[in-house]
């Protein structure tokens, strides 16, 4: 009973925490705009199934918290169901009076909006975390400096040499050494050009990453790109590098892209032949992760949600249907044809859709699990 307790603190507690505010942020981005257009909402819910709290307010939207965390939706007035397929029956009996407030007959630039809005809300959400960090905490940062270049390395082919002076790497400014290593140890087996000062002047090298399996602080196994360069550091070294508020904005939206580009490039590795299926993960690994970032503190796990605040984001714009890219999908191509698709077409792509999500969340489960 006492390892159950300890296991449910440890990982289902902040994994819970953690889902639950970018599900809520998600969720209050397609709900805002919806109201600002005149969308009569039904339902809002943090997780599926069955309801376990909730309330309704003045506006007749059902506020819930249901027995599923995983996920969550927004339901308008008229909607067949959480996936915002429009019930045509449904629609037909409600009131003459409420017809204006209903989203599906809303015009097509306002569902767009809408739909938009909750990718749109999370990215926001990283957005100004990462900027109130940069601005509260700072960043620490060694010079970035190569102090030895390792004999027979792909560095060292290069021509890299000690003493070079690490600019930027993929057209990303380094400020310290640790953003040098980061960017190279994302970018395993995929070409990097790395720019750096020798003797005042600057010198471009095109270098590819060596793969390497190695183990984080936790024991879990990653895949990540090595050069063959290192930099001996004593605590002299270090420095607190504190941006002011306008710098701050110009690195937080250089460290969003810097995250959007490498997810897109991990997910393409897999098209090619490069990608690592250990590295997917799916709802255990989350609570794995959550668990184990919750121990180094707050911020950590702050910083956590950031990061999957923004990747959920992302995921969310891919153009399957039952996700919010699918529906934007079908919006462009009622932009393009000045009519919307047919509901028997709608309802093939929903179950399409619902087939490939469920297949690929059954796969990062049996994979995690693995």
């Amino acid at each position: 009973m006492l390892d159950f307790a300890i296991w449910l603190l440890t990982y289902i507690v902040p994994f819970v925490a953690v889902l639950t505010v970018i599900v809520f942020v998600h969720e209050m981005g397609h709900y805002l705009v919806a109201r600002w257009n005149g969308i009569a909402v039904h339902t809002f819910s943090i997780g599926f199934g069955p309801e376990l709290i909730g309330r309704t307010d003045r506006h007749g939207t059902r506020w819930r918290l249901s027995a599923i965390p995983l996920g969550g939706y927004v339901r308008f007035l008229g909607d067949l169901n959480a996936a915002s397929q429009p019930d045509a029956d449904a629609v037909a009996r409600i009131d003459p009076a409420l017809q204006p407030a209903l989203f599906v007959n809303k015009s097509v630039w306002r569902r767009i909006a809408v739909v938009g809005a909750g990718p749109a809300a999370n990215v926001l959400f990283a957005f100004l975390v990462i900027y109130a960090m940069l601005l509260g905490f700072g960043r620490y940062t060694i010079p970035p400096v190569i102090d030895t270049v390792v004999a027979d390395s792909v560095a060292e082919s290069a021509g890299m040499e000690p003493g070079d002076r690490i600019v930027s790497v993929d057209g990303y400014a380094v400020h310290g050494f640790n953003d040098f290593q980061r960017l190279v140890s994302t970018s395993p087996e995929r070409t990097v050009t790395i720019e750096v000062l020798r003797a005042g002047e600057s010198r471009e090298f095109v270098i590819v990453p060596e793969p390497v399996q190695v183990r984080d602080a936790f024991g879990n196994p990653l895949r990540i790109g090595r050069i063959g360069v290192s930099r001996q550091t004593s605590s002299a070294d270090v420095e607190l590098y504190r941006p002011g508020p306008a710098e701050a904005v110009g690195m937080t939206f250089e460290e969003i892209r810097f995250i959007i580009d490498r997810t897109a490039a991990f997910v393409g590795d897999f098209f090619v032949g490069r990608g690592d299926f250990e590295q997917l993960g799916g709802p255990v690994k989350v609570a794995q992760v959550s668990g184990e970032v919750a121990t180094l503190g707050i911020m950590a796990l702050i910083n956590l949600m950031a990061l999957l605040s923004l990747n959920i984001g992302l995921v969310n714009l891919l153009p399957i249907p039952l996700l919010d890219g699918g529906h934007l999908l079908y919006y462009a191509f009622e932009v393009a044809l000045r009519r919307p698709l047919s509901p028997r077409v709608q309802e093939i792509g929903f179950r399409i859709g619902l087939i490939l999500v469920t297949g690929l969340m059954l796969f990062t489960v049996i994979n995690d699990i693995v």
